[in-house]
């Protein structure tokens, strides 16, 4: 996979690489983990709230029923 950056991403990334004694390359992969972990611990959340949205949409027709 290659990766063009705008020039000033890329001078960006150069000083906080630098600063964190890191390679550019650790520290682009370190912040794609992060956005992977944060997207699917989104969608893990919005699939556990769609499911108790739907479970408890039965409630009051429960209650109706009661």
């Amino acid at each position: 996979m290659t990766l063009r950056l705008p020039p000033e991403l890329d001078s960006a990334l150069d000083t906080i690489a630098a600063a964190e004694h890191m390679s550019k390359h650790a520290l682009v992969l370190s912040g794609v983990e992060e956005l992977v972990r944060q997207r699917l611990q989104r969608a893990r959340l919005r699939s556990d709230f769609d499911r108790l949205r739907d479970e408890e949409a039965e409630v009051p027709r429960r209650l109706e029923d009661a």
